[in-house]
């Protein structure tokens, strides 16, 4: 049986990568910083916030077997892959299906932009590679379903304003994400900032209130 528990992940325990014009911060063991206690959280495998300036990024690099979730916060990234180049502008969700294997490169093709990626693993067997764009258009003051890029995956954004709240749907495990903002002091925690993140597992939904204009990320899992 899958533990009852909701787990605070302060956004300055996060793994801080940079190099010349990108940071990247990794919610979950990457390379060096290996923890085998946060190598998952259900089916999500990844969880990174990116901050690039332009011309920057990833160059090709490949992935196999994966579910590759972008969703862009400011600016805009250029995706070169299986099918072609993409622009993928602030507010819009690219999903990478990466099949057996599939190689790809992401690039920031605006100053100051930022993006979080997820890592998921696949339904099934890996068919083949593909590439979707497409807008969020999260509803203000509501928590909006924005893509489900696999059938044990749904990805929805909140937009809030001061003072503003939402009630977590219910799932095994739910990531919550707060990208920008803060969320008032709850049942669950003291105040989350931005960065930081719950990590809910077989919980009911519990309500969340914005103390700031806040966006959250919310992820509900389920097993396979």
């Amino acid at each position: 049986m899958v533990p009852v528990a909701v787990e605070i992940r302060r956004g300055s325990s996060r793994f801080n990568e940079r190099v010349p014009g990108r940071a990247t911060w990794h919610s979950f063991s990457f390379g060096s910083a290996y923890d085998p206690d946060n190598v998952s959280f259900g089916p999500m495998l990844c969880h990174d916030d990116h901050w690039l300036v332009e011309g920057v990024g990833f160059a090709p690099h490949r992935h196999s077997d994966l579910v590759v979730v972008s969703w862009v916060l400011t600016g805009a990234l250029t995706h070169t892959g299986p099918t072609g180049e993409h622009t993928v502008g602030a507010g819009s969700v690219a999903v990478l299906h990466t099949g057996p294997g599939v190689e790809h490169s992401e690039v920031a093709a605006a100053p100051q932009t930022r993006f979080v990626q997820v890592w998921l693993e696949p339904d099934a067997s890996p068919a083949a590679p593909s590439y979707d764009v497409s807008p969020g258009d999260p509803a203000p003051g509501r928590l909006s379903v924005v893509s489900r890029p696999t059938e044990r995956a749904a990805f929805s954004v909140a937009r809030l304003e001061s003072s503003q709240s939402i009630v977590l749907p219910e799932a095994p495990w739910q990531h919550v994400f707060v990208a920008r903002g803060a969320l008032r002091r709850s049942s669950l925690a003291e105040p989350l900032l931005a960065g930081d993140a719950f990590r809910i597992t077989d919980e009911p939904g519990h309500q969340l209130i914005a103390a700031v204009p806040t966006e959250l990320l919310v992820w509900g899992l389920s097993g396979g």
